[in-house]
């Protein structure tokens, strides 16, 4: 019992050390990404969007462990063109990673990390194209939920170059393409968009 004691009280005194020297930092992120947005339809089938997020960011780090938490609120916006018509998905992006850091001494370091992203339509929701007769819609949903694996440098202990690849767990939005040989328009669903990020960031 003793024993048990003795190493719970050890448990806590070393957790109670690290949190004490755990660092905060705030900063700035931003980057390009990539997305393959597919809408499962020949007509209206894109790849390889290119983007930009930008937006403020923070990290928890517990130096002895190497463990750490960082987290965003990223404007990001993605751009495609569906048919000669150009629609871009405006959106705020709050991801949440738990990352482990590897250091190499002082002035750099390595770091992985993965965890949630929850993502929030701020820009235009509905999109149309074609004829008034025959209009074609996208809807894009109000929200989205995605997950994050990525891997990264840091420099300096302020700067930090990273690569993200973003998955979306479910469609992003709905289509709506007419049929005119059936004579209604149909819903298209399957609609995603994963991308791949390539990010800087800069803490004070």
């Amino acid at each position: 019992m003793k024993k048990l004691l003795s190493t719970l009280l050890l448990v806590v005194a070393i957790f109670a050390a690290t949190t004490a020297q755990a660092q905060i930092k705030f900063g700035v992120k931003g980057g390009l990404n990539v997305t393959d947005m597919s809408l499962s339809a020949d007509v209206i089938d894109k790849s390889n969007q290119t983007g930009f997020f930008i937006g403020p960011t923070v990290k928890f780090t517990l130096p002895l462990v190497g463990l750490g938490i960082d987290a965003a609120a990223l404007y990001d916006q993605r751009d495609a063109e569906l048919n000669d018509e150009k629609i871009s998905q405006k959106s705020i992006n709050i991801p949440v990673n738990l990352r482990y850091n590897i250091g190499l001494g002082s002035l750099a370091g390595i770091y992985v990390a993965a965890g949630p992203q929850f993502g929030f339509n701020v820009g235009d929701k509905d999109f149309g194209w074609g004829s008034a007769e025959y209009k074609n819609t996208f809807q894009m949903k109000k929200s989205n939920f995605s997950i994050n694996l990525g891997a990264g440098l840091s420099l300096l202990k302020h700067l930090e170059i990273g690569f993200t690849y973003n998955i979306a767990c479910g469609n992003t939005g709905e289509v709506s393409v007419w049929n005119v040989a059936k004579g209604a328009a149909e819903l298209v669903k399957g609609n995603k968009t994963n991308a791949w990020q390539v990010s800087a960031a800069y803490y004070f």
